[in-house]
């Protein structure tokens, strides 16, 4: 699975989620994308969106999109890093055009 993290995303996450492609939002040179561009610009190249965003889904339509998008509840990486399994399994459930927020 190709994924990005949005710019909230801690990037320490990459290190368990070894299976898949991951790149950020930064990396991609997108960092100055409104929500709606970085939705339409990830959309064209990759599977899954994991943000912090928690008011993404109120902003933006996710209907009819292909792209999976996951919330985390928080972008802290040490409050992150003990749930980090629990991302990896709901990272491998999710499917194309689902929306899932993680709550700890």
């Amino acid at each position: 699975m190709r994924v990005l993290f949005d710019q909230g995303t801690p990037v320490p996450l990459r290190n368990y989620l070894g299976e898949h492609k991951v790149a950020t939002a930064a990396e991609m040179g997108w960092s100055r994308l409104s929500n709606g561009q970085l939705l339409d610009a990830a959309e064209k190249e990759f599977d899954l969106l994991i943000t912090t965003d928690q008011a993404l889904r109120t902003q933006q339509n996710l209907s009819g999109r292909k792209l999976a998008v996951l919330i985390l509840p928080f972008a802290s990486w040490p409050r992150l890093k003990p749930n980090a399994e629990k991302i990896v399994s709901r990272v491998a459930a999710l499917r194309a055009g689902e929306y899932a927020e993680l709550h700890f």
